[in-house]
């Protein structure tokens, strides 16, 4: 069915727009507000939030916009810059989800309680979103700044601890660095083909080219991973992580694992399996483009340090950064089999990683009320001081560690079958042995929380409502999502056909 270009135009940017309003509703709601009534502004933002995500689902369900019928040319709207198709409906879903279960979780810190704090995570929604749909180096770029602007500010924003300070800080320093880096590739690519639509991009690197022009494809192509790589905090642009996530207010850090990651991978796949670097169409092992080999070190470097540093781990905030950084790892390996199978597993990796973080840092928000630091000792006894809040742990904890019968053990298995179907059964291996790897760390949690003993176990940790919302409808989908896997798995197959220009 060929699209009305008439109507589409409003439904390519309705995450946009809605957040937008969002974010003038939120300012304007705030000038209203007692000091004491200002939490109710993170509530107005989950709402907003939420009401959005119904919007963006009601034109898929209802009126088919995106069509996956589509073609290619068909997709593209606003000039070629942005792509309204199935993926930009996938990571829209994850984007507003991880702006909703933020706000509600981030209403129970007293200093995150001001509006600027939720005008900038929507901000920085609103990359994400133009992240996940571009279709155009420069829109690329344009959407990165502004999700990375926003996400620097946010960082350093409890001004009154040094950590956080310092946390901003290099992250901005870091994202800058990588950031310009990037850029100077993504220029490289505009030198060699004179234009920035990466589909039309892809059309002009096909065939046999001179031995200079591949050259400079593949630096271009290097550069371009160093600032894709931070954002997904692969190694070895990984540094500012474990800081960052220590230091930044706790809610953030949940967003930036979840929400900024995914953005990062939706970038990504975007440039890379558009060919724009390197004809993938006819991808094997044996016919692949240069950068495959250097995204597969990375692949495998990046799941096994973050594996392992991640043992030795004393604070909680840092141990699930290592975490986070081996899941970067996991998450590679559905890209580099450069597959609908592949691509497939990695959006519904993404989609269940969202609601497992945000449901462990949702804990650790609740605990550091209370403790005042982010250290495992503080989870010591929590099965008798909030049983609830230790089972939502437990939870997230095995979806992280890939056990059945949550969303983590099908993530990993869609991942690893996907390698293996593709003929990379080695790196399907790497990645179980990193696995079981990780299972010694993250038991260690479970541990604290049902073996040890505490010395503050008469002390409640009370859950407010807005809570208890965030972290019933996190935990609801991590069950979910290992029950009822198959649904969620062939919707994120049917976008990733997205992907391929020759399919989309």
């Amino acid at each position: 069915m060929s699209p009305n270009l008439d109507s589409t135009w409003v439904a390519a940017l309705a995450p946009e727009i809605g957040l937008t309003i969002l974010l003038v509703l939120v300012l304007a709601y705030d000038r209203f507000l007692k000091p004491e009534d200002r939490r109710r502004v993170g509530m107005m933002t989950a709402w907003g939030a939420f009401i959005t995500l119904l919007v963006v689902l009601g034109l898929w369900l209802f009126f088919d916009m995106p069509n996956s019928q589509w073609t290619l040319n068909e997709s593209q709207m606003w000039g070629g810059m942005i792509r309204f198709d199935m993926v930009s409906l996938v990571f829209t879903v994850i984007f507003l989800s991880a702006l909703g279960l933020t706000s509600l979780l981030a209403m129970d810190v007293p200093y995150l309680q001001r509006s600027e704090f939720y005008a900038l995570l929507i901000a920085a929604a609103i990359g994400f979103c133009l992240m996940g749909a571009s279709a155009d180096l420069i829109m690329v770029y344009v959407a990165l700044e502004l999700a990375s602007v926003s996400s620097y500010v946010l960082a350093g924003f409890a001004m009154q601890k040094k950590l956080s300070s310092e946390a901003g800080m290099k992250y901005f320093i870091y994202g800058a660095f990588a950031t310009g880096v990037m850029l100077y590739g993504l220029s490289m690519i505009f030198g060699v083909t004179g234009e920035t639509n990466i589909y039309v991009i892809g059309t002009l690197t096909k065939g046999n080219l001179p031995a200079g022009v591949n050259a400079v494809i593949l630096l271009a192509a290097a550069l371009a991973l160093v600032g894709f790589g931070f954002k997904i905090s692969a190694v070895p642009y990984h540094f500012w992580t474990p800081d960052v996530y220590q230091g930044a207010p706790t809610p953030f850090t949940g967003y930036v694992s979840t929400a900024s990651k995914a953005a990062g991978f939706a970038v990504l796949l975007r440039v890379f399996t558009s060919g724009a670097f390197g004809d993938v169409s006819n991808f094997s092992p044996t016919n692949a483009p240069g950068w495959w080999a250097m995204i597969v070190s990375i692949c495998i470097i990046t799941m096994t340090l973050g594996n392992l540093v991640a043992i030795f781990q004393t604070n909680i905030k840092r141990l699930l950064a290592y975490s986070s950084i081996a899941q970067a790892g996991y998450i590679l390996i559905g890209f580099v089999t450069l597959s609908q199978d592949g691509t497939g597993a990695s959006m519904f990796y993404l989609l269940m990683y969202l609601f497992t973080n945000i449901a462990a840092f949702g804990v650790i928000i609740l605990v550091s009320n209370i403790t005042g630091s982010d250290e495992i000792s503080d989870l010591d006894g929590l099965n008798r001081r909030a049983p609830g809040l230790a089972l939502i742990m437990l939870f997230a904890v095995l979806s992280l560690g890939g056990i059945p019968p949550t969303a983590g053990f099908f993530g990993k298995f869609f991942i690893f079958r996907s390698a293996v179907d593709s003929g990379l059964w080695w790196l399907a291996l790497i990645g179980i042995l990193n696995a079981f790897v990780a299972l010694y760390y993250y038991l260690s949690i479970i541990k604290h929380m049902y073996l040890y003993r505490s010395d503050d176990e008469e002390i409640a940790i009370p859950v407010s409502r807005a809570a208890q919302i965030g972290l019933v409808i996190s935990i609801f989908f991590v069950l979910y999502l290992g029950i009822f896997a198959n649904s969620a798995y062939t919707w994120t197959l049917e976008a990733a056909a997205s992907f391929f220009p020759g399919i989309g």
